[in-house]
Protein backbone atom coordinates (compact mmCIF):
# COMPACT_ATOMS: atom_id res chain seq x y z
CA UNK A 1 0.00 0.00 0.00
CA UNK A 2 1.61 3.28 -1.02
CA UNK A 3 0.61 6.72 1.37
CA UNK A 4 1.68 8.12 4.61
CA UNK A 5 3.11 5.56 7.16
CA UNK A 6 0.25 6.17 9.56
CA UNK A 7 -2.78 5.45 6.93
CA UNK A 8 -0.93 2.15 6.48
CA UNK A 9 -0.32 1.60 10.55
CA UNK A 10 -4.17 1.84 11.22
CA UNK A 11 -5.21 -0.23 8.26
CA UNK A 12 -3.14 -2.56 9.80
CA UNK A 13 -4.25 -2.48 13.03
CA UNK A 14 -7.69 -2.58 11.76
CA UNK A 15 -6.91 -5.64 9.83
CA UNK A 16 -5.39 -7.02 12.22
CA UNK A 17 -7.80 -6.82 14.86
CA UNK A 18 -10.59 -8.26 12.97
CA UNK A 19 -8.68 -10.92 11.69
CA UNK A 20 -7.86 -11.93 14.93
CA UNK A 21 -11.52 -11.24 16.50
CA UNK A 22 -12.16 -13.89 13.45
CA UNK A 23 -9.63 -16.38 14.65
CA UNK A 24 -10.87 -16.16 18.02
CA UNK A 25 -14.13 -17.17 16.81
CA UNK A 26 -13.05 -20.13 15.28
CA UNK A 27 -11.30 -21.16 18.78
CA UNK A 28 -14.02 -20.38 20.35
CA UNK A 29 -16.32 -22.95 18.05
CA UNK A 30 -13.82 -25.91 18.17
CA UNK A 31 -15.06 -25.95 21.71
CA UNK A 32 -18.72 -25.54 21.22
CA UNK A 33 -20.67 -28.82 20.37
CA UNK A 34 -21.10 -28.99 16.69
CA UNK A 35 -24.35 -27.30 15.46
CA UNK A 36 -24.65 -29.28 12.01
CA UNK A 37 -23.60 -27.76 8.73
CA UNK A 38 -24.57 -23.95 10.07
CA UNK A 39 -21.89 -24.25 12.71
CA UNK A 40 -19.34 -26.00 9.89
CA UNK A 41 -20.63 -22.77 7.81
CA UNK A 42 -19.79 -20.63 10.02
CA UNK A 43 -16.91 -22.21 11.22
CA UNK A 44 -15.76 -21.76 7.29
CA UNK A 45 -16.46 -18.27 7.64
CA UNK A 46 -14.27 -17.15 10.52
CA UNK A 47 -11.19 -19.05 9.00
CA UNK A 48 -11.54 -17.05 5.75
CA UNK A 49 -11.87 -14.17 7.47
CA UNK A 50 -9.27 -14.42 9.58
CA UNK A 51 -7.09 -15.44 6.98
CA UNK A 52 -8.01 -12.17 4.96
CA UNK A 53 -8.07 -9.83 8.03
CA UNK A 54 -4.08 -10.91 8.55
CA UNK A 55 -3.25 -11.07 5.20
CA UNK A 56 -4.54 -7.65 4.69
CA UNK A 57 -2.35 -6.60 7.63
CA UNK A 58 0.74 -7.91 6.09
CA UNK A 59 -0.22 -6.57 3.06
CA UNK A 60 -0.43 -2.86 4.60
CA UNK A 61 2.72 -2.97 6.52
CA UNK A 62 4.95 -5.05 4.65
CA UNK A 63 4.44 -4.40 0.71
CA UNK A 64 7.74 -5.76 -0.24
CA UNK A 65 6.73 -8.99 1.02
CA UNK A 66 3.29 -9.26 0.19
CA UNK A 67 3.20 -8.04 -3.39
CA UNK A 68 3.41 -9.88 -6.39
CA UNK A 69 3.38 -14.25 -6.64
CA UNK A 70 3.44 -15.35 -3.08
CA UNK A 71 0.66 -12.72 -1.93
CA UNK A 72 -1.57 -13.99 -5.42
CA UNK A 73 -0.64 -17.68 -4.27
CA UNK A 74 -2.32 -16.50 -0.99
CA UNK A 75 -5.03 -15.61 -2.34
CA UNK A 76 -5.70 -18.68 -4.52
CA UNK A 77 -6.10 -20.61 -1.71
CA UNK A 78 -8.18 -18.30 0.27
CA UNK A 79 -10.07 -18.39 -3.32
CA UNK A 80 -10.25 -22.24 -3.64
CA UNK A 81 -11.55 -22.45 0.22
CA UNK A 82 -14.18 -19.43 -0.10
CA UNK A 83 -15.75 -21.49 -3.01
CA UNK A 84 -15.19 -25.07 -2.15
CA UNK A 85 -17.01 -23.95 1.63
CA UNK A 86 -20.18 -26.59 2.43
CA UNK A 87 -22.06 -24.15 4.50
CA UNK A 88 -25.67 -24.69 3.00
CA UNK A 89 -27.85 -21.02 2.77
CA UNK A 90 -24.63 -19.07 2.69
CA UNK A 91 -23.38 -19.20 -0.88
CA UNK A 92 -23.90 -15.05 -1.18
CA UNK A 93 -21.14 -15.46 1.52
CA UNK A 94 -19.13 -17.42 0.11
CA UNK A 95 -19.09 -15.10 -2.95
CA UNK A 96 -18.58 -12.09 -1.36
CA UNK A 97 -15.07 -14.28 0.22
CA UNK A 98 -14.45 -15.17 -3.52
CA UNK A 99 -14.96 -11.41 -4.56
CA UNK A 100 -12.51 -10.45 -1.32
CA UNK A 101 -9.89 -13.29 -2.46
CA UNK A 102 -9.82 -12.08 -6.54
CA UNK A 103 -9.64 -8.77 -5.21
CA UNK A 104 -6.49 -9.43 -3.25
CA UNK A 105 -4.85 -11.21 -5.71
CA UNK A 106 -5.70 -8.58 -8.39
CA UNK A 107 -4.52 -6.04 -5.77
CA UNK A 108 -0.94 -8.08 -5.34
CA UNK A 109 -0.66 -8.55 -9.29
CA UNK A 110 -1.50 -5.00 -10.38
CA UNK A 111 1.03 -3.56 -7.27
CA UNK A 112 3.74 -6.00 -7.81
CA UNK A 113 4.36 -4.28 -11.79
CA UNK A 114 4.28 -7.44 -13.88
CA UNK A 115 5.77 -9.43 -11.94
CA UNK A 116 9.04 -8.16 -10.12
CA UNK A 117 9.19 -9.22 -6.55
CA UNK A 118 9.03 -6.05 -4.47
CA UNK A 119 7.28 -4.14 -7.19
CA UNK A 120 8.25 -0.83 -6.09
CA UNK A 121 9.75 0.57 -9.23
CA UNK A 122 7.65 3.44 -10.07
CA UNK A 123 5.67 5.19 -7.32
CA UNK A 124 3.03 2.85 -7.62
CA UNK A 125 4.47 -0.38 -8.22
CA UNK A 126 4.90 0.55 -12.31
CA UNK A 127 7.67 2.05 -14.18
CA UNK A 128 7.50 5.66 -14.54
CA UNK A 129 4.96 5.93 -11.42
CA UNK A 130 1.84 4.78 -13.53
CA UNK A 131 -1.24 2.86 -11.25
CA UNK A 132 -0.74 -0.32 -11.18
CA UNK A 133 -3.80 -2.63 -12.44
CA UNK A 134 -7.14 -1.75 -14.47
CA UNK A 135 -8.63 1.20 -13.80
CA UNK A 136 -12.37 -0.30 -14.63
CA UNK A 137 -11.87 -3.33 -12.46
CA UNK A 138 -10.30 -1.35 -9.84
CA UNK A 139 -13.23 1.01 -10.19
CA UNK A 140 -15.47 -1.67 -10.12
CA UNK A 141 -14.22 -3.26 -7.02
CA UNK A 142 -13.90 0.25 -5.02
CA UNK A 143 -17.70 0.56 -5.50
CA UNK A 144 -18.04 -3.42 -4.49
CA UNK A 145 -16.43 -3.12 -1.66
CA UNK A 146 -17.40 0.79 -0.74
CA UNK A 147 -21.04 -0.70 -1.12
CA UNK A 148 -20.62 -3.73 1.03
CA UNK A 149 -18.69 -1.73 3.59
CA UNK A 150 -22.07 0.84 3.76
CA UNK A 151 -24.36 -2.16 4.42
CA UNK A 152 -22.91 -4.11 6.82
CA UNK A 153 -22.47 -0.87 8.59
CA UNK A 154 -25.46 -0.05 8.46
CA UNK A 155 -27.12 -3.78 9.50
CA UNK A 156 -24.42 -3.15 12.46
CA UNK A 157 -26.30 0.65 13.41
CA UNK A 158 -29.59 -0.96 13.22
CA UNK A 159 -28.88 -3.86 15.80
CA UNK A 160 -28.59 -0.78 17.81
CA UNK A 161 -28.37 -0.53 21.67
CA UNK A 162 -24.89 -1.24 23.79
CA UNK A 163 -22.47 -3.01 21.65
CA UNK A 164 -23.12 -6.35 21.48
CA UNK A 165 -21.83 -9.85 20.92
CA UNK A 166 -23.91 -10.73 18.02
CA UNK A 167 -22.99 -7.18 15.99
CA UNK A 168 -19.38 -7.55 16.25
CA UNK A 169 -18.80 -10.16 13.46
CA UNK A 170 -20.71 -7.50 11.50
CA UNK A 171 -18.58 -4.64 12.63
CA UNK A 172 -15.85 -7.09 11.92
CA UNK A 173 -17.22 -7.53 8.16
CA UNK A 174 -17.49 -3.61 7.88
CA UNK A 175 -14.43 -3.06 8.73
CA UNK A 176 -12.56 -5.71 6.73
CA UNK A 177 -14.78 -3.77 3.42
CA UNK A 178 -13.39 -0.58 4.48
CA UNK A 179 -9.79 -1.77 4.86
CA UNK A 180 -10.55 -3.14 1.13
CA UNK A 181 -11.31 -0.45 -0.20
CA UNK A 182 -8.60 1.71 1.04
CA UNK A 183 -6.15 -0.42 -0.19
CA UNK A 184 -7.53 -0.27 -3.70
CA UNK A 185 -8.05 2.89 -3.44
CA UNK A 186 -4.20 3.80 -2.68
CA UNK A 187 -3.39 1.80 -5.96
Amino acid sequence: MHGPALVSWLLAALAAGSGGYCGWRVRRWSTEPACGGHHRARRESDVLEAAMGLGMAGMALLPGVFWGWPYALLAAVLLVGALAGRGAGRRVHRLHHGIGALAMAYMALAMAGGGSAGGHAGHHGQPGGQPGGLPLLTGVLLVYFGAYALWEGSRVLAAGGPVAAAPLPRACRAAMGIGMFAMLLSM
